[in-house]
């Protein structure tokens, strides 16, 4: 087979590994619009589930990966200046994007992959420009701005939205001992920041406020730099005299974009480019190499003996139908999370300290009281003792939406 990956972050490369680790004969090509050392962001989560999968699909990639992590077992929920501990029974960590990317180049590099970086196309069609019009698969891989998905936006079944929170990623040259999410009343307004170390000198910081709070203290109005020192100033205490650092850190409403199908004839979508999953339930990072993982598989199987060998579109849909309800599942709880978040400034409000983590803990419905009681003991007990179980402590038993 031929085939051709539009987009070479994490989740092409990725991909492109796995292809040609199982079927070397095969031609296999990356398009990356970037340079090779081109990178947004500062430092990514790899929850330790997405890492067993990596492991079991590549244990050399994962050694790789290891060996640059960080991991923090702990994280801190702060509310009302209430900072409270809760020590997570996995044991994800965090790796500077760029890493990520060395990682993933020098892998494809050692295995033949055609990585061609600096080339931008603004349609499918440009690729037989490029010798790879006549790819047998064409994997859209180029994030929530897919050029592939928005060539045939109609095939796919594409909807797009957008949240009413306010959010950029920075980093910080603070170097954090445990991740934490503060939320802080701040002159009437409703600020949330998500941070946690990725690396020996530095540390990914999140800054996201709702819709009112954006109006009301005329964020709106003021340039970059004065809204990133407004969250210098409110998350003073954290940042301990550190500045903020700006790496493409553009202030933006979430957008909610989905694909209900994801194949179009020979062209097929992973990531963000399928649908886009919201950073408050993790890496979206580790969603997209995971679908990596299982659109490999699909492709390259071999077919029971006595078979046929499958077609290139029949491959495809095994990758949907196999990956499609899981997959499912982490954006049904992506989806529960943003809308949770949407309405922040009243539960900031509205509880104390310990119900909000209890909130926090079960807006997805993937959590509830028997796993809480059995992953988080001391916590749970807490939650006893306050006697927020008598309360009604999330959304859903409010009337609100989850």
């Amino acid at each position: 087979m031929k085939i051709a990956i539009v987009g070479g972050g994490p989740s092409g490369l990725y991909t492109a590994i796995l292809v040609k680790k199982r079927k070397p004969s095969w031609q296999v090509s990356v398009i990356e619009q970037n340079v090779a050392d081109s990178t947004f962001g500062f430092g990514v989560v790899l929850a330790d589930s997405g890492l067993a999968r990596i492991q079991a699909a590549d244990a050399d990639v994962y050694e790789k990966l290891i060996a640059r992590m960080t991991f923090t077992g702990c994280q801190t929920i702060n509310l009302k200046e209430q900072p409270i501990d809760i020590n997570h029974p996995s044991k994800g960590g965090a790796i500077a994007r760029i890493d990520l990317l060395h990682v993933l180049q020098d892998a494809a590099a050692a295995v033949g992959v055609d990585v061609r970086f600096g080339q931008r196309i603004s349609h499918p069609d440009d690729l037989a420009a490029l010798g790879l019009g006549d790819a047998d698969v064409v994997i859209g891989a180029d994030g929530v701005n897919s050029v592939v998905r928005a060539a045939y936006e109609e095939a796919f079944g594409t909807t797009k939205s957008f949240l009413t929170n306010h959010f950029a990623w920075f980093g910080t040259r603070k170097v954090f001992e445990k991740s934490a999410l503060v939320f802080r009343q701040y002159q009437g307004g409703a600020f949330v920041a998500h941070y946690y170390p990725y690396c020996a000198t530095g540390s990914t910081f999140v800054t996201e406020c709702d819709h009112a709070t954006w109006l009301k203290l005329g964020m709106d109005a003021m340039s970059d730099d004065e809204r990133q020192q407004l969250f210098e100033k409110v998350f003073a205490p954290e940042l301990a005299g550190e500045k903020l650092i700006s790496n493409n850190s553009n202030w933006r409403q979430f957008p909610v974009t989905r694909s209900s199908n994801w194949t179009a004839g020979k062209h097929v979508l992973i990531g963000d480019a399928q649908t886009s999953a919201h950073f408050s339930i993790g890496s979206g990072t580790r969603i997209a190499m995971e679908d990596s993982i299982a659109l490999a598989e699909a492709l390259t199987e071999d077919a029971p003996a006595g078979s046929a060998e499958p077609t290139a579109l029949q491959r495809l849909a095994t990758f949907v139908q196999r990956r499609g309800p899981e997959k499912d599942k982490l954006l049904t709880a992506s989806r529960k999370s943003y809308l949770w978040y949407e309405n922040i400034g009243e539960w900031m409000q509205r509880y104390t300290a310990l119900e909000f983590i209890h909130a926090f803990m079960t807006r997805t419905g993937r959590v509830g009281n028997d796993r809480l009681a059995q992953q988080y003991p001391e916590l749970f007990a807490q939650f006893e003792q306050a006697g927020v179980f008598k309360k009604a402590a999330h959304p859903e038993e409010s009337g609100h939406p989850a």
